[in-house]
């Protein structure tokens, strides 16, 4: 049977965790009470909820290739072969430690076969490749069709987030390309989403409402309107805000599907409360 793995990036919420029977390699959080293991440590709602009013400024890394191998020895205890399923490895070092993981397992577990994706996605996007992938491991499907379900719905998956500030993302480094793009226009919603592994300025909005219909209009530039998809409604710390965009979904797609994910501390450090968004995917790829 084939196990999938991933990082905690993905933002899957845990009940799906446990259905889907994944693995997940936290990433780490600094902050100035401690390192924290993301997802594991302390629930998102109260580091969501330190994160307002602390002046600490917490920074993020990637998990050890050693983590990653003692996942591969857990997936072993229920299967003989491993689905590294990571966000996107440019300007992150996740997918490298996944690698360099996998060349250590050949040599202590030569009868496991592992194969690593890069699904060049964050949040969700990355969260529906894991999904899916399990899905077909879960029914028996081989390590090389799991592995390129996988790459499938990463590649058609869309990604589109939106808040009301810059000020997380360009203190923790993330969007260069955004300050250059919007320059002194801070005031603006900037609506984020991946190009080439990164995230990047997809539009810009003077108000929420605005934002919303922008990242609607930038998927259906990537998956047709009237298809059938399957949706992730992402935030963090903002529940009851993010409900905003489902009609706006419901309005142009079939959905068949919905999952409400809170992102990972590890995610939601860099882009702040109040973050928004939507990742969708086709139903068959």
């Amino acid at each position: 049977m084939v196990i999938v793995v991933t990082d905690s990036c993905a933002s899957i919420p845990a009940p799906m965790v446990q259905e889907l029977g994944i693995e997940v390699v936290p990433y780490h959080v600094h902050t100035a009470r401690g390192t924290l293991r993301d997802g594991v440590d302390m629930p998102a709602d109260e580091f969501y909820q330190w994160l307002k009013t602390t002046p600490d400024w917490p920074t993020t890394a990637n998990p050890s290739a050693g983590e990653y191998l003692e996942a591969f020895r857990q997936a072993m205890r229920r299967g003989n072969s491993v689905v590294v399923i990571s966000m996107t490895g440019t300007g992150s070092g996740g997918y490298q430690s996944a690698m360099l993981a996998k060349r250590l397992a050949e040599q202590e577990l030569p009868d496991v076969t592992v194969e690593v994706v890069d699904t060049q996605q964050v949040a969700m996007a990355h969260g529906w490749s894991v999904i899916q992938a399990a899905r077909a491991a879960l029914i028996g499907l081989p390590i090389n069709d799991v592995t390129t379900a996988a790459r499938k719905f990463a590649e058609q998956g869309f990604v589109g987030f939106t808040n009301d500030t810059l000020e997380y993302l360009q203190r923790g480094g993330r969007i260069a390309k955004v300050t250059s793009m919007v320059g002194d226009f801070l005031s603006v919603k900037p609506i984020i989403g991946m190009r080439n592994g990164m995230p990047s300025p997809l539009a810009v909005a003077r108000t929420r409402a605005g934002a919303y219909r922008q990242i609607i209009n930038l998927a259906l530039r990537k998956i047709p309107q009237g298809s059938t998809i399957r949706a992730a409604l992402m935030h963090v710390s903002a529940r009851e805000e993010v409900e905003k965009l489902r009609p706006l979904l419901e309005e142009s797609y079939q959905v068949i599907e919905w999952v409400v994910a809170q992102l990972s501390p590890a995610l939601g450090v860099h882009s702040g409360p109040g973050t928004v968004g939507i990742s969708i995917i086709p139903e068959t790829v």
